[in-house]
């Protein structure tokens, strides 16, 4: 059984000490860190990798909500809170439970055992035709495999016309369809480092060359009549276009 990295964020020293006394007897679960702030979540969930997160819902600063806005890669979350208000919000926001404070051993045993299971699916959907879940790419790099809402999406390479940073999700556009995934611009370009056919031509976008269709006055004309900008600090890369 594969061990979940688990973070706690809560401003209550009591509400940490709950969580690991109920974790104790749950071997497939390790506590991998402690923040009592969202803000130092954030900077933690960015480096580090965490499975399952155990969030509150009203802290200083940065709330439960406003992190779970601001993840793009979340991982499973649990809300622990002592306010029901904040319930409809979370579940929108595809948190997988929500405990209302204090709750018991059983229901919070029922809450990390759907998490587990749904951790597992994503895991299964990402075995298919060897693929890599760090990059969601097959064996042969031709795959490419993004997350949609609550699927993953299986594109050829060959298909994807480009790539459009939209605020912590990418647009990835094949011809007029456009999938929206939780992942950033950044990572696609580090992916496709080594695939020819992609370059990046602004902060917001990264297009393949072959779905070109004309270039004129420092805008790119692609072949799904969608419209890309040149950036300026790319204007010497894309020089190579020409």
């Amino acid at each position: 059984m594969s061990i979940l990295k688990a973070l706690i964020v809560d401003d209550e020293p009591l509400a940490h000490e709950i969580i690991l006394d109920y974790l104790a007897d749950l071997p497939f679960v390790e506590v991998v860190s402690q923040c009592y702030l969202a803000t130092e979540a954030l900077n933690y969930i960015s480096e580090n990798q965490v499975d399952l997160l155990f969030l509150d819902v009203n802290m200083p600063k940065l709330s439960g909500i406003e992190l779970l806005k601001v993840l793009t890669n979340k991982p499973q979350v649990i809300i622990t809170s002592a306010y029901q208000e904040y319930a409809l919000e979370s579940f929108e926001l595809e948190v997988c439970d929500y405990l209302l404070k204090p709750y018991r051993y059983h229901r919070f045993l029922k809450a990390v055992n759907k998490a587990h299971e749904q951790i597992k699916l994503q895991a299964s959907q990402f075995q298919i035709a060897g693929v890599d879940k760090k990059t969601g790419s097959d064996e042969n790099g031709n795959t490419l495999f993004i997350k949609v809402d609550k699927k993953v999406i299986q594109l050829q390479l060959a298909d994807i016309t480009f790539f459009e940073a939209y605020g912590n999700y990418v647009k990835v556009w094949v011809n007029d369809t456009v999938y929206l995934t939780p992942r950033t611009l950044t990572s696609f370009e580090e992916q496709l480092e080594d695939h020819q056919a992609f370059i990046r031509v602004h902060k917001s976008y990264v297009i393949q060359k072959s779905k070109i269709d004309f270039i004129e006055a420092g805008v790119i004309q692609m072949n799904n009549h969608q419209s890309v900008s040149i950036g300026k600090s790319y204007k010497h890369i894309t020089k190579t276009l020409l």
